[in-house]
């Protein structure tokens, strides 16, 4: 999977060669193999002068690579450079040197507590046993792509690199989740719950478990009628309270959770046996599902005068 990331003003160019019905449907073409300008012309049923004006202004943009092959006269045939582009909407506030971003991986779990229906699997098949508790202290645990279970928690411990003499301003942490239905059900809803230092954060409440169309990361063997990707989500705490994708959920604060007193940051993520809508969850990695991250934190932070 070629990805290609890029920052609002980056984009401003890549959306406008975009921004044209035959420079779309060339780059669908182009996802089959390459071709040359008469195979598109051909295929999209569109005059030679009109794809060769198409073909020229994505290769300037840089989204399809053109080179000349041998053959009957040299040929100019085209190719797709990416199978996804994704576009970073997050205003950047804080310099880089008031801010700490750090990624682990679902595996690098630290404890759990889980019930089935559970498992873990990597990029190329499942870890140990499906639906036994027991699969998720298995050292092969470290290498999980997705995580899913009915009830419980899971938790990750990330270093604490917050500088000493610094004032914390905001904490975040980014996930790609859904909930954990037979398969798949895109009508099963699941309060997905969030701790941090062990304090609750609020909960989630993911309408599904998605599949049925492959995910932009999920290997083929994985097959599409099992759970395929989920939906990034975003906690934050800051001064003004708790917050899910910038909707306040608590009034707890950054303050509450005193996080210079531990050497770790701890995260967990679970499903209360309780919860009014118990449909379990699915965590995704790095090369599963539709975001090629694992568990991001952000901690922006000040110098204290």
């Amino acid at each position: 999977m070629r990805t290609l990331q890029l920052t609002l003003h980056e984009a401003i160019e890549i959306t406008k060669a975009l921004a044209n019905e035959n420079r779309m449907e060339i780059i669908k073409e182009l996802t089959g193999g390459p071709k040359n300008v008469n195979e598109i012309s051909a295929a999209l049923n569109i005059p030679f002068s009109t794809a060769a004006a198409s073909i020229s202004k994505l290769e300037e943009s840089g989204l399809i690579n053109t080179e000349i092959v041998p053959g009957r006269g040299n040929q100019k045939v085209s190719s797709k450079r990416y199978d996804r582009i994704i576009i970073d909407l997050e205003e950047k506030i804080h310099s880089t040197e008031d801010m700490i971003t750090f990624e682990l991986e679902i595996g690098d779990y630290v404890h759990c507590e889980i019930e089935p229906t559970c498992g873990l699997l990597s990029d190329k098949g499942i870890i140990h046993t499906l639906d036994d508790p027991r699969s998720f202290f298995e050292p092969e645990r470290k290498r999980a792509q997705l995580i899913w279970f009915r009830s419980g928690f899971i938790e990750y411990h990330f270093p604490n690199r917050i500088p000493y003499g610094t004032t914390v301003e905001e904490l975040s942490f980014s996930v790609e989740l859904c909930s954990e239905a037979p398969y798949h059900n895109e009508n099963w809803p699941s309060d997905i719950s969030c701790w941090i230092n062990g304090a609750e954060i609020g909960f989630w409440t993911s309408p599904g478990d998605f599949g049925g169309e492959r995910g932009f990361l999920t290997p083929n063997w994985w097959e599409t009628h099992n759970t395929q990707f989920g939906v990034l989500k975003y906690w934050t705490i800051n001064k003004e309270g708790s917050f899910i994708d910038g909707v306040k959920i608590s009034p707890l604060t950054i303050d509450d959770l005193k996080l210079q007193e531990l050497p770790y940051i701890s995260l967990r993520l679970g499903v209360k046996k309780d919860a009014y809508n118990p449909g379990g969850m699915n965590i995704f990695g790095s090369q599963f599902g539709n975001y090629e991250q694992g568990i991001i934190m952000k901690i922006n932070y000040t110098k204290t005068v």
